[in-house]
């Protein structure tokens, strides 16, 4: 990328949730960005109608500092979800058309209010200006997962093969109750005596407190590591996906899985019931390429990673190229 484009100012804006920030960190950082990262908090009502009611917004928007949003205006704003997008689209208007504004997820808006639409193929969205993924931006590439290795070196002492196990918690597509988890420990548990090695699990943010702590008595019943916080020690997510020699994830977030696929080893969700909606559209659209099976299914599918990020982050660089600033589209 030329160098003046790498000096570009950049916002990245989400609501603080996890997931939405990391996609959009993921995809300034594939652009050689050193985004300012704003969380915001949105005031009511414009919270609830986000991001249609625009009237007065800057009313309504403050940082995670609890400070106003105010200029100068980037040159780049990459938010991701609802509320984060109520900022993007406000940007395009109050820089005159010369912040260049991309939005990560359906919007909930006509694409055509921003200059770019990131939306994985579920998300059912058409425009002119729409960039269509399978899964979620993820910073996962051989790298990254290089230095995951070297930094977490010690995960390779444990006995092979090693399984990663991603928690997430219950959503409105999947349920993860009690009877989730006595299934899934019956899967492991067979799973453990067939293969024997070891069990690497990260537990989510999402994952309730009670829940962590009936599956860390659940797992030490087995060789391995269990994080489910900073009073684990330092977060070894990067390497746990770059030592695994097979990875299983919950059913409920695109997220996990994404990332879970883009590393090069089998990839298992595991769902005690149907995975139906969007969330299930997600699963069977992996199915068919070949990149994500079912727990239970020894010798599943394989095809590469999947890695969408820096094709996004390519896009972006060449529509960003050919657009001329002008006004907004109100």
């Amino acid at each position: 990328m030329s160098s003046e484009y790498c000096k570009s100012s950049c916002w990245v804006i989400s609501d603080g949730a996890a997931g939405n920030e990391r996609q959009a960190l993921a995809l300034a950082r594939a652009l050689d960005l050193q985004p300012r990262i704003l969380r915001l908090s949105v005031a009511q009502p414009w919270a609830a109608l986000a991001p249609r009611l625009t009237w007065a917004a800057r009313r309504a928007l403050r940082d995670q500092d609890a400070r106003p949003i105010g200029p100068p205006w980037p040159d780049i704003a990459i938010g991701c979800g609802r509320r984060a997008a109520l900022l993007t689209r406000c940007l395009r208007g109050w820089s005159k058309g010369r912040c260049f504004t991309v939005q990560i997820l359906d919007p909930r808006v006509a694409p055509g209010l921003f200059d770019v639409v990131v939306a994985p193929r579920h998300d059912r969205l058409s425009a002119h200006n729409l960039i269509e993924t399978l899964g979620a931006l993820n910073p996962v590439d051989d790298a990254w997962l290089a230095a995951g290795r070297a930094r977490f070196a010690q995960l390779g002492q444990w006995p092979a093969p090693r399984t990663a196990v991603l928690i997430g918690a219950s959503n409105s597509a999947q349920t993860l109750d009690d009877a989730y988890f006595e299934a899934l420990h019956r899967e492991l548990a067979g799973l453990f005596e067939r293969h024997a090695g070891s069990f690497l699990v990260s537990a989510s943010r999402r994952t309730p407190a009670d829940r962590i702590a009936d599956l860390r008595r659940r797992f030490a019943a087995w060789p391995g590591l269990f994080w489910a916080g900073p009073e684990d020690g330092e977060n070894p997510y990067p390497g746990i996906l770059a030592w695994a020699d097979r990875i299983i994830v919950t059913a409920d977030s695109v997220n996990m899985i994404s990332e879970a696929c883009a590393t090069a080893v089998p990839v298992h969700a595991f769902a005690a019931r149907p995975v139906l909606g969007k969330l299930g559209e997600f699963h069977q659209s992996l199915v068919r390429a070949g990149r994500l099976s079912a727990l239970g299914e020894d010798d599943p599918a394989r095809s590469g990673p999947l890695r969408e990020t820096a094709e996004v982050a390519a896009r972006i660089l060449m529509l960003r190229q050919c657009r001329r600033p002008g006004p907004p589209i109100a």
